[in-house]
């Protein structure tokens, strides 16, 4: 549940920044001192809200590589437990897929 909410929120963040920028370059022949401090700090949130995206996807990726390294030490620590675990998963889903 929470992966997908933090995947909603990236693809959220993504749109945002997209949009962001296309108003950027659509509004480039605007001139004036107050458009140009407004298009400065723009780019400027456009710039952090990519660099936070990064470090996000960067940390999701860590955990990801965490949790692997975890199961794949679990398993070797016990073999049994981890076929015993897939067998049952797998009768389980053998008895949904016959019922239909």
């Amino acid at each position: 549940m929470q992966q997908v909410s933090t995947d909603k929120l990236m693809h959220d963040l993504r749109t945002v920044v997209t949009d962001a920028e296309e108003l950027l370059k659509a509004t480039a022949s605007q001139t004036g001192e107050r458009v140009e401090k407004v298009r400065l700090r723009a780019e400027e949130s456009v710039r952090a809200a990519r660099a936070r995206m990064q470090e996000v996807g960067q940390a999701a990726q860590a955990r990801a590589k965490d949790a692997a390294r975890e199961v794949d030490q679990q398993v070797h620590e016990n073999p049994w437990t981890a076929v015993g675990i897939a067998a049952g998963v797998g009768l389980i889903v053998g008895i949904l897929l016959g019922r239909r």
